[in-house]
């Protein structure tokens, strides 16, 4: 029987998805302890971080059978990336540099089989759990609906699209990417930073409600959880690995070796 995408479930219920990146950690394992800790998912970096497609795909066999949905971010957004990972067993996607309505489109014909796209179409594999139910029409239809996108505006091009972007069949989820569209926007590391990237979650969360699509947020501390959860944000990434080991070890040298 081919598996449910919990995440999917989850957001059609209402309830808000708390997951975190990984950049670091390539064990499987780290699965099973996000889980143990209460998140709902993880997402994978495979633009800026160094994850091979077979770590990936180790990932996505440990996730499938927890019932624990990993997001994987690919370094771009083409058909040969949408398909393989897709093809492992992935659920979740998160797809970087959406800058038009005809990328996003092309996102779409690529992670969704006839007649919302025109997904390549694979046999026997991770992707089914390798039990097909012999109705191929009825696979995929309810694989379709397993598959969950969310689409990166990291551009001031992209937000100048934002509405028909946000109205693209089989998109599911909206995000923007900060430190990008910062820089794009020629405000990154500048005292506007903070006030420029709230506008443009707000016009975000605006567009994502008049579609009936959800917004994914990055968060890095939990008061920013709570404000953009308040605002309607249904998925949350907060912090990573890196960041939070990092910060947890910090906080515990201070203590242990306080200044002379």
């Amino acid at each position: 029987m081919i598996k449910t995408n919990p995440m999917k479930a989850a957001l059609a219920a209402g309830r808000v998805q708390i997951g975190t990146w990984i950049n670091l950690v390539r064990n499987p394992a780290v699965l099973t302890l996000l889980r143990a800790a209460g998140l709902d998912y993880a997402r994978i970096d495979m633009e800026h971080s160094s994850p091979s497609i077979e770590t990936v795909a180790d990932m996505a066999a440990l996730a499938r059978a927890l019932g624990f949905p990993i997001v994987v971010r690919p370094p771009a957004g083409s058909r040969e990336w949408i398909t393989r990972l897709l093809d492992a067993g992935v659920w979740g996607l998160h797809i970087p540099q959406v800058d038009t309505p005809d990328i996003a489109r092309e996102v779409v014909q690529a992670a969704r089989y006839a007649p919302a796209g025109m997904r390549g179409m694979a046999g026997l594999g991770p992707h089914n759990d390798f039990a097909p139910s012999g109705d191929p029409a009825a696979d995929m239809a309810y694989l379709n609906d397993q598959v969950h996108v969310t689409v990166m505006l990291e551009s001031a091009e992209a937000f100048r699209h934002l509405d028909v972007i946000a109205g693209v069949p089989g998109v599911d989820a909206l995000t923007l990417g900060p430190s990008d569209l910062a820089q794009d926007l020629g405000v990154l590391g500048t005292a506007d930073q903070a006030r420029v990237l709230d506008e443009h979650r707000e016009r975000l969360l605006a567009a994502a409600a008049k579609h009936g699509k959800d917004v994914a947020m990055l968060v890095q501390t939990l008061e920013e959880a709570e404000r953009w959860i308040a605002a309607g944000a249904k998925i949350i990434a907060y912090s990573s690995d890196a960041a939070v080991l990092r910060s947890g070890y910090a906080a515990a040298v201070r203590r242990l070796r306080p200044p002379r």
